[in-house]
């Protein structure tokens, strides 16, 4: 993970640098969902316990790619949709670069 961690940090270091940090969130939408879900997952568990006195689950499981698993998708088939869904998004983010 330190890797991870290191490229991330320098990847949004030169995205506030050039000054494109909604195109690295563009880019990166299948992390911003993944963590979006885990915000959500989390808010409506509190809140259904206050409200109804027990807990209950938005998704299935949180982060996303768990709920898809518990979904009945096998690990791969979740892997590379995530891949394609990456893929196009980096387009979008490349292609929104021209236009500014």
């Amino acid at each position: 993970d330190v890797g991870a961690l290191s490229l991330g940090g320098a990847l949004g270091t030169i995205a506030v640098i050039t000054r494109q940090e909604i195109v690295l969130g563009i880019m990166g939408g299948v992390f911003v969902v993944e963590v979006l879900s885990v915000m959500i997952q989390v808010s409506w568990f509190k809140y259904t316990k206050k409200k109804y006195g027990e807990g209950r689950r938005f998704f299935k499981m949180a982060p996303l790619h768990h709920h898809f698993e518990k979904a009945g998708w096998n690990e791969t088939q979740v892997v590379i949709r995530f891949w394609i869904i990456t893929m196009l998004l980096c387009l979008v983010g490349l292609a929104s670069l021209k236009l500014r």
